[in-house]
């Protein structure tokens, strides 16, 4: 019999945990959109977060004890390249709308981009700021990437610090400027497009920070080699996409848009 390249897992319950999680959070959604409370969103979301950080921890587990071939490396990578492939296609079709409306408005907008008497943000002052905050932790990510595959587990520790502390920060101010904001989603398309796009891209900032404390839990116990970080490897893809994600907002919303 040959032998087989793979790492045969056993049986576990985290996959099916992971999809009635999904489906109690999709139905939650809808539920709360007709307004009969969201008491059943927050319990799919509770399920989807739990069951996926335990199906994690047993994948993270099995990297550890060397039980990920080169073959479960290339699968996972590979698996992950689609991840965002379909996360740049999600995105596409939100510039897409974006340019929809934006390029040929309607009599509803008075024929006019941003619509009539909407107030659009200076993108001079918080974006600006905030643009840079994000720029600056894909440096220091890079930095601290260039740090693990150099053997200074130190200086990976401080440049993956200083990446959780500035997007915590640009997610300080993106509430900031959704309380100051004169508009709401509400208002036109204009309003939904605007909260809707830099909202998800909100949400995969916070995924991303929560990937990188994982990634800072893991430095600090030493589980990364220079030959052997993997997850670390992915989870700066993961952020560097949502950096070039925000360049694009930035660019297209907030200057071009306004």
């Amino acid at each position: 019999m040959p032998r087989n390249p793979f790492y045969l897992v056993g049986p576990s319950p985290w996959p099916v945990f992971t999809s009635m999680g999904a489906f109690c959070m999709a139905v939650g959604f809808v539920s709360w959109f007709h307004k009969h409370g969201y008491a059943l969103l927050l319990i799919g979301v509770v399920v989807l977060i739990l069951s996926l950080s335990q199906w994690w921890r047993d994948v993270m587990r099995e990297g550890d004890l060397g039980f990920h071939t080169s073959y479960v490396v290339k699968g996972l990578r590979d698996g992950f390249i689609l991840f965002l492939v379909s996360e740049v296609m999600f995105f596409f079709s939100l510039f897409w709308a974006f340019f929809h409306m934006s390029l040929a408005p309607d009599i509803s907008m008075g024929c006019m981009w941003p619509p009539k008497g909407l107030e659009t943000l200076d993108p001079m002052k918080v974006p600006l700021c905030g643009t840079t905050v994000l720029v600056g932790s894909g440096a220091s990510l890079m930095y601290s990437h260039a740090a693990i595959r150099a053997g200074l587990n130190t200086h990976a520790v401080l440049g993956t610090f200083y990446t959780i502390v500035l997007g915590l920060f640009f997610t300080r101010l993106q509430g900031y400027e959704y309380y100051w904001a004169s508009f709401t989603i509400a208002d036109s398309a204009y309003g939904s497009l605007f909260y809707i796009m830099t909202g998800f891209h909100g949400l995969h900032v916070m995924f991303g920070t929560g990937f990188l404390l994982v990634s800072l839990v893991r430095l600090l116990r030493n589980r990364f080699t220079p030959r052997n970080h993997f997850g670390f490897m992915v989870c700066s893809w993961y952020w560097h996409f949502v950096d070039v994600v925000w360049i694009g907002l930035y660019l297209v919303v907030y200057c071009w848009g306004s």
